[in-house]
């Protein structure tokens, strides 16, 4: 099934199984690639691919008893997470499955099902984000040329290499998703991005988080470009 024919929230599982990742977080039509390798959630990617497809990605809470890196099977999660498809997948040689997963649309999280699968599955409801499956909506409120400016600083603030022909083309949804997904930033700034209100918030939060990480730099003695 096509990401575009997922055109109304009816359309979408509303029980899928969780991939809780740390600093990871997916968006409407980006694209995130996933080399899998523990036995529970190669069990999962088996289950959704002989299914539905879908599963979620979900960020752990970081808590006292929780740190972002526990692998412990109840370890609370962030109340929003987004939804994708499994588009590709490959069987890799050494047991591995690498996987390439398309944002669909962000959730919350409602209520954990308690299956007997080795993989964490909740109900989940999209009814806050069903705008997340209008692909293009809210391009015209991005300031673009802001986002641009502030982007090819960050670069050669170090020295990075881009493809600015791909990048000028790129749609502006994709182009603030994908950067969004790519983007070096901590768990907490990442969560920011996901839970951004609308596509333009989000371009404005992820321009001020690399303005001040470039800020962050001259102060410690580097140099703005």
């Amino acid at each position: 099934m096509p990401i575009s024919d997922y055109r109304h929230t009816n359309d979408l599982t509303h029980k899928i199984p969780v991939f809780p990742l740390s600093g990871v977080i997916l968006l409407p039509r980006a694209t995130l690639p996933l080399n899998v390798f523990e036995p529970r959630y190669l069990a999962m990617i088996d289950s959704v691919i002989s299914s539905h497809r879908m599963l979620g990605v979900v960020q752990p809470r970081i808590t006292d008893s929780n740190t972002e890196n526990s692998k412990d099977s109840n370890v609370l999660l962030k109340p929003v997470g987004c939804a994708g498809r499994v588009t590709s997948f490959q069987e890799l040689d050494d047991g591995r499955i690498g996987i390439s997963l398309t944002g669909v649309a962000r959730f919350k999280l409602i209520d954990e099902h308690s299956d007997r699968d080795p993989f964490r599955t909740f109900k989940v409801s999209y009814d806050n984000y069903a705008d997340d499956l209008i692909a293009s909506y809210g391009e015209e409120h991005v300031d673009r040329e802001q986002l641009l400016d502030v982007l090819k600083r960050y670069l050669e603030a170090r020295n990075l290499q881009a493809d600015w022909r791909a990048i000028e083309a790129a749609p502006t949804e994709l182009l603030v998703n994908a950067l969004s997904t790519i983007s070096p930033f901590g768990p907490e700034e990442k969560q920011a991005l996901l839970e951004a209100q609308n596509l333009q918030q989000r371009a404005q939060i992820l321009a001020t988080l690399a303005t001040m990480e470039l800020a962050s730099d001259y102060q410690s003695g580097g140099s703005l470009q």
